[in-house]
């Protein structure tokens, strides 16, 4: 029986368990990368379903998305960050991300010219502000990330940006950081050329985890 048609026949509890570990086995059997990407995609989609949580916890897949942030294959870097974001609305997983350095991983793939990629960090770097993480996610690196992302052509990343600065930021602090670019180059990264998906990041700013 085919791991799609388990899902399909599968009752709550013990099935949708050996389901997902059924994923998890494939990924970690198969050497064949494309068929990699399709059990990451699956198990990215199905972090979206709160039903999965305990599971995917008990397996270890937030763990597993980890550690495709620092992989080359661009596309495991889009669904780890993909199932990240997902995973991150639970506070089990927010915390357990949060105590793995994930703001640092999470944070370097701002970079990335893929702008589903982005757009899953920003998101998931908000579910991961607390009271005690927020002077982390607020870094002035971060905050000039997010200012050029606010003028993105990308309806989606600039509208995105907004909001992190608005929700997750002190308007002193965004103005501070504003007054601080003016006039800036270099100092902390090169503004958003038009239609860019992001930043070209300086140097200084690999120093300070934007990239």
């Amino acid at each position: 029986m085919s791991i799609t048609t388990m899902w399909k026949n599968s009752s709550e509890g013990s099935d949708r368990l050996e389901y997902l570990q059924n994923l998890v086995t494939e990924f970690q059997d198969t050497d064949n990368e494309e068929a990699k990407e399709q059990v990451l995609a699956n198990l990215a989609n199905f972090a979206y379903d709160p039903k999965n949580m305990e599971y995917l916890r008990e397996l270890q897949v937030l763990d597993l998305f980890l550690d495709m942030l620092t992989e080359e294959n661009e596309n495991f870097v889009e669904f780890g960050i993909g199932g990240l974001c997902n995973l991150s609305v639970d506070p089990e997983c927010r915390d357990t991300i949060l105590h793995n350095s994930g703001i640092s991983l999470v944070t370097n793939c701002l970079s990335s010219q893929r702008e589903e990629t982005v757009l899953s960090a920003i998101t998931t770097l908000m579910n991961l502000t607390t009271p005690l993480s927020r002077a982390e996610i607020t870094d002035p690196a971060i905050l000039q990330c997010m200012l050029r992302f606010s003028l993105s052509e990308s309806p989606r990343l600039r509208n995105l940006a907004g909001v992190f600065l608005q929700d997750c930021c002190a308007k002193e602090q965004v103005a501070q950081t504003e007054q601080e670019m003016h006039g800036q180059q270099t100092a902390v990264g090169i503004p958003l050329a038009e239609g860019e998906i992001s930043a070209t990041l300086s140097p200084s700013v690999h120093s300070l985890h934007c990239g």
